[in-house]
């Protein structure tokens, strides 16, 4: 869950300036090689992944409860210099629940390994590993794919005591099987904007702007998959790189199941005529904002779901669907009440932050998916939302 708050913007040191200035002068390079526009998935991509400077892949401490910079009363500025939290910084509680779910698929699919997709700290993986082990499932091996070095001393700081069963890979074999697991991993995958302007539609790119970027509009075919209802100008975005990614899940998956969390809607929903303004969003010192040209390399971006785009690329690669919910009504259905019954008071508060409406209860969603006959799941029993999508 990306939390705001409104703390000052910390400054920025002096090997992160140079940071900045690497990347800003790798983007100007690709901006000019591409004609001096370039699309705005292509910017995400390397405002996020370039090796060695973009967000996820430069040094910068991303996940955790404190703000950077927070201000002290002699003016100092100390914090653990994070910029969100996701549900399993926010409690182990979130990650005991899910684990319910995987050794269910598990069990139903015969398989003994894990997948996680953009671990973050570890916490989920040392919360599943923990789970797992004290429900005595079988775990053969746990294989963590993620881009970002940074991230993976800190995960194998969390992991310490999980070692001999995990292992990190950069990509993905020709084969797998397993469970997969991805908490909050499509929404980070660069997306194309579409913009309808005076009735036509155009696609939203990037220029530079002296020293600085700026939003240019140049003619396209591409169209967002539902026709958007209305005259209004209209902005939103379409989601070939995670579509992409699904479909080579679901190409190389020999056996098991896949569980993706993230925020986002069904496509009749995330293309409502009132949506205008797309969804793309950033966060940095846990404050958010629209303008991913602003501090690039500072700051996550992100962009909601398509979950129907989901489906349909999962059926594409021949997966089938277990079911889609709310995360509400996904957690409550894997046992977590039952969990906060045993838990601390400030545990109690941490959990109900999953599944309240008004904070990740409805606007987060899962959907499960498995390569082979479908099963009966339980994590999707009720409430199931399928027929949505």
């Amino acid at each position: 869950m990306k939390t705001v708050t409104s703390l000052p913007t910390p400054p920025v040191s002096a090997e992160a300036a140079a940071v900045l200035t690497a990347l800003q002068q790798r983007l100007a390079a690709e901006v000019a090689q591409a004609g001096g526009w370039l699309g705005f998935d292509r910017f995400m991509e390397l405002a996020l992944y370039a090796p060695g400077l973009g967000y996820y892949a430069n040094g910068s401490t991303k996940f955790g409860r404190m703000p950077q910079g927070t201000r002290q009363d002699d003016g100092s500025v100390q914090g653990a210099g994070s910029d969100f939290v996701t549900a399993p910084e926010m409690t182990p509680l979130f990650g005991y629940t899910l684990a319910h779910a995987v050794a269910q698929a598990m069990q139903a699919t015969g398989t003994c390994e894990l997948w996680e997709f953009g671990a973050g700290t570890g916490a989920l993986a040392s919360q599943l590993l923990t789970a797992l082990q004290a429900m005595g499932q079988r775990v053969d091996r746990y294989t963590i794919v993620d881009l970002s070095d940074s991230l993976k001393e800190r995960q194998r700081q969390a992991l310490a005591a999980h070692l001999d069963v995990v292992q990190w890979a950069t990509a993905l074999p020709a084969t797998l099987q397993g469970v997969v697991v991805g908490n909050e991993v499509l929404d980070a995958m660069p997306v194309k904007l579409l913009a309808r302007v005076n009735g036509t539609w155009l696609e939203r790119g990037v220029v530079q702007d002296g020293a600085g970027w700026a939003w240019a509009d140049r003619p396209t075919d591409l169209r967002p998959p539902l026709a958007v209802e209305g005259e209004h100008d209209y902005l939103t975005e379409i989601h070939p790189q995670a579509e992409a990614f699904v479909r080579t899940l679901g190409d190389r998956l020999q056996q098991g199941a896949i569980l993706l969390l993230d925020y986002g809607f069904p496509e009749a929903e995330y293309y409502h005529p009132q949506r205008h303004m797309g969804t793309v969003m950033c966060h940095r010192a846990h404050l958010a904002d629209a303008d991913p040209l602003e501090a690039v390399g500072l700051k996550d971006i992100t962009a909601h779901i398509n979950f129907t785009g989901v489906a349909v690329a999962a059926q594409d690669a021949g997966l089938e669907l277990l079911g889609y919910t709310s995360q509400a009504h996904f957690l409550i259905n894997c046992g977590l009440v039952d969990l906060m019954q045993n838990a601390s008071l400030p545990e109690r508060v941490a959990a109900q932050k999953l599944i309240l409406e008004h904070e990740m209860g409805e606007l987060f969603k899962v959907i499960g998916l498995v390569k082979g006959q479908p099963f009966d799941c339980p994590a999707f029993a009720h409430g199931d939302r399928s027929h949505r999508l």
